[in-house]
């Protein structure tokens, strides 16, 4: 039913009635659709009536416009991410269009396009009620949850107690309807106090929270000695709290520092900047909207019970939580709050934004689904499954990570060569298969250094993704204590590595993926001095016969090149002698997972340690992927341990013979080392393919 004024809030207030806002119209011409027939907290309003006919045409319209939207684009969400000044002025429209009644949910028009099975995120807003925070990442999260926003008019002043009965309703209802789907809580500020009180309530109901930086620590913000100022202060003062609170939020400065990071020419800065702050300006008028002094004072009043309500109940919170947490944020102490409900929740991660203010979710640079991407957040059932739940990076992610690490490619000019069918070797990656399964089993260097280069070049010249086998100690750790923070891993889990289990080499091999396999794990990663080079796998076959199930194509690889770029001073023998170093070791593999539990030697559950290393001008590493190895049709043949035997010493020989030739062709490469190499690319371009030795 298309709908305005009374008759808008009439269609969309039962907190299971959603309307479809597209970003392009205005809130007026809303259409809702029916979920079910629960009743709002509190309304005077007669019952919603399903939508029309003609308003089904309408929202018909809409989506296709909006993929008309995303076709003349190229495709892609990307490349049609909105603004700053697409969320002020929806804000605009939304605070003039659609006033008075309960709060109520929409759903975003621009989230329509999700994929099936899609769980549920409910956003719950910060100060302003408003609902669109998260409208510079609706496109992106359409795609992959079912979205809904709530919306808290201006003139509202349902307690923060009947806000909690809201939305436990209607997470009651969806777990009902969908018991086996998780439930996604994303709130900012006062949204999260929210969000935790609801899961402190519900804590056997399956809910995800995401929450950007909590009002939880309303008690310590700065705004706090502002309040009893505020409620005598005249009403020509109480105009400049809104620009004190849009200078706070970060927002200003970080428009301001975008600009300037250009390095764009005086003329276009200055109209850059001027155009930012005509931005500033309806920032400003948004909140003067949907914060006049009345609404104000009852928020700041309702912060202060709601982190009051929210923190006496966090020892019921059952539910996986992320904090996003500002290092810069000027409203709240959100980075010393995040560490707190880290150590306080029982299931509790964070992701810090050190030079982000308040307004996180409002950030350029700031992508939410990228963030639950990389803190394996994502997923569609009771459990996470790392293979089907896995969403493989965009260009734009794999082009941010790639850049990140474009210095240790620079350093090290990769050279890559592969063997064809008929064991000819050519540079390149042309040996390598392009449909899977296929599974790469190749030699771990010092520390992993080869991983970056290898994962990009697949990915660049190939378009394969490599999904890696990996330690555990990568997703979740025993206690906190001295290793690095799990985020320190988002990268590897963005670019597909999967925690090392039969399960996810089953799930892996079933559906046709490039598996990277390091059977040598971390005692190859961490080896000693003098052990350049050596491979230390198991005594029996671990992954043969697996391969063999699923009629694998397996392809040995050797890398060579660590000791070009670095020399072990003290290793894990040396650290043990010293009793300081022997106690960091002791520490750190007590945090860690522990694997190869049941098998003694070498391959045996490692010591989680650092080796001590002097750097060295970057030399050169050489990939040789080595002949493919096919098991289709031998599945019957290798069920037998002695033969499955067989074939993984031939794959451990064949690694061990791309070492020695690396080793011995490198020795006439006249770029190995650092100064040719940067000679030649000074004078061809550093984009330039850098010679090798002959083949």
């Amino acid at each position: 039913m298309a709908a305005t004024g009374a008759g808008f809030f009439t269609a969309v207030s039962s907190p299971i009635l959603r309307s479809r806002l597209s970003p392009s119209i205005n809130p007026k011409h809303f259409v809702s659709a029916r979920l079910t027939s629960r009743q709002p907290v509190s309304s005077t309003e007669p019952p919603p009536q399903p939508p029309s006919s003609s308003g089904n045409r309408r929202l018909e319209k809409k989506k296709q416009e909006a993929a008309d939207t995303v076709t003349k684009s190229g495709g892609g969400s990307e490349e049609r991410r909105l603004s700053l000044k697409d969320y002020f002025e929806q804000s605009a429209d939304m605070i003039r269009s659609v006033d008075g009644g309960p709060p109520r949910w929409f759903s975003p028009l621009d989230c329509y396009s999700r994929s099936d099975n899609s769980p549920l995120l409910l956003f719950l807003p910060g100060i302003d009620g408003v609902g669109l925070g998260l409208t510079l990442h609706h496109q992106r999260l359409g795609e992959i949850f079912d979205v809904w926003c709530l919306h808290i008019p201006v003139l509202d002043r349902t307690p923060f107690t009947g806000l909690v009965d809201l939305v436990e309703r209607t997470v009651t209802s969806e777990n009902y309807l969908s018991p086996n789907r998780p439930i996604y809580l994303v709130g900012e500020s006062i949204g999260a106090c929210l969000a935790l009180s609801v899961a402190a309530r519900n804590p056997d109901i399956d809910l995800m929270l995401i929450l950007a930086n909590p009002a939880t620590s309303f008690s310590r913000s700065p705004l706090q000695p502002l309040i009893p100022l505020m409620q005598i202060m005249p009403d020509q003062f109480l105009l400049t709290v809104p620009y004190i609170v849009s200078l706070m939020t970060g927002l200003p400065l970080k428009m301001v520092m975008a600009t300037m990071e250009k390095r764009l020419p005086l003329q276009q800065t200055v109209g850059e900047l001027s155009e930012h702050f005509g931005e500033l300006s309806s920032y400003i008028s948004v909140l003067v909207d949907s914060l006049p002094r009345e609404t104000l004072m009852w928020k700041l009043q309702m912060i202060g019970s709601a982190s009051a309500y929210a923190n006496s109940r966090l020892h019921a919170v059952k539910a996986q939580t992320l904090i996003l947490s500002s290092g810069r944020d000027l409203v709240l102490p959100s980075e010393e709050e995040g560490e707190r409900l880290r150590r306080t929740l029982l299931k509790c991660e964070i992701r810090k934004f050190n030079d982000s203010g308040h307004a996180l979710l409002l950030e350029d640079g700031v992508d939410l689904v990228t963030i639950i991407k990389g803190a394996s957040f994502y997923r569609r059932a009771r459990c996470l499954d790392y293979v089907s739940d896995y969403m493989p990076p965009t260009p734009a992610e794999f082009r941010k990570i790639h850049e990140s690490n474009r210095w240790t490619e620079i350093a090290t000019c990769p050279v890559m060569l592969s063997t064809l069918e008929n064991g000819k070797i050519v540079r390149g990656l042309e040996g390598i298969p392009s449909e899977g399964p296929v599974l790469f089993v190749g030699y771990h260097m010092l520390l992993g250094w080869e991983l970056a280069p290898l994962v990009a070049r697949f990915w660049a010249e190939r378009n394969i993704l490599l999904r890696g086998i990996a330690h555990p100690m990568m997703f979740r750790k025993l206690r906190d204590g001295k290793l690095p923070e799990l985020s320190s891993f988002d990268t590897f889990r963005m670019m597909g590595a999967v925690p090392v289990s039969a399960t996810n080499f089953y799930k892996l091999f079933a559906s046709k993926s490039h598996v990277l396999l390091y059977p040598g794990g971390m005692r190859e990663a961490l080896h000693r001095k003098g052990e350049e080079y050596k491979l230390f796998w198991p005594e029996q076959s671990e992954f043969v016969r697996m391969a063999a199930r699923f009629g694998a194509t397996i392809i040995p690889f050797g890398v060579v090149g660590e000791d070009d770029i670095s020399q072990v001073l003290l290793d894990y023998d040396d650290l043990m002698k010293i009793p300081y170093f022997k106690a960091e070791i002791a520490d750190l593999t007590d945090e860690a997972v522990k694997l190869r539990t049941d098998i003694e030697g070498e391959v045996a559950n490692q010591d989680v340690h650092l080796p001590i290393i002097l750097p060295k001008l970057p030399g050169r590493f050489y990939f040789l992927f080595g002949k493919p190895i096919e098991t289709k049709g031998r599945k019957h043949e290798l069920r037998s341990r002695d033969k499955a035997h067989e074939l993984y010493l031939e794959v451990k020989s064949e690694v061990e013979k791309c070492l020695a030739f690396l080793k011995e062709k490198r020795e006439h490469d006249p770029y190995r080392e650092l100064l040719p190499r940067l000679i030649f690319q000074a004078t061809h371009g550093f984009d330039s393919d850098v010679p090798t030795f002959e083949l």
